[in-house]
């Protein structure tokens, strides 16, 4: 009767050390899961929150290059100006274009933007229904009026709006 217990006793030890060891091993797997899982859902549910549409344009050639473009947030987030700072911006001609950086200097130089939320209420986001002004100064403005330029803005969620448009005297 005692081995019979002993026995019993090293069974009941060996599968508690392995239900442990399982347990061990499957347990982060099951949480790295879980994690991705939401994150995956969290990014999917900004994205399709997310929505920016071009509501107007205008680029002037010649020998003073301007360019302003009027985007409108019609989605229902709000889309911090840290990311507006991360956000891409290409624009040129068609098939010439280049990748613009963000001035932060506020001299607007060659190949650089700058951005403006027309804001309802002041604060760090661009809220849905309020609009964002760039202004571009770029060597790629076409120099004459009515030749084809191309706008390409894309936040760091890959969010993407672009637009062809032609330039006026």
């Amino acid at each position: 009767m005692s081995s019979e217990t002993f026995a019993t006793a090293i069974f009941l030890i060996t599968a508690i050390v392995a239900a442990a060891v399982l347990i061990n091993a499957f347990f982060p797997i099951i949480y790295q899961a879980s994690s991705t899982f939401s994150e995956s859902s969290q990014s999917a549910d900004e994205r399709l929150r997310t929505d920016i549409k071009i509501i107007n344009t205008f680029a002037s050639g010649a020998s003073n290059p301007n360019v302003k473009l009027w985007l409108k947030n019609i989605g229902s987030a709000r889309i911090a100006k840290n990311d507006l700072n991360l956000s891409d911006a290409f624009f040129g001609e068609e098939g010439d274009f280049e990748y613009l950086a963000l001035d932060l200097s506020g001299t607007l130089n060659d190949g650089e933007w700058k951005y403006q939320v027309l804001e309802e209420t002041a604060n760090n986001y661009w809220d849905p229904r309020e609009t964002l002004l760039i202004e571009i100064n770029s060597a790629k403005t076409p120099g004459s009026s009515g030749q084809y330029v191309y706008f390409q803005f894309v936040l760091p969620s890959g969010i993407a709006v672009s637009n062809t448009f032609t330039t006026s005297g």
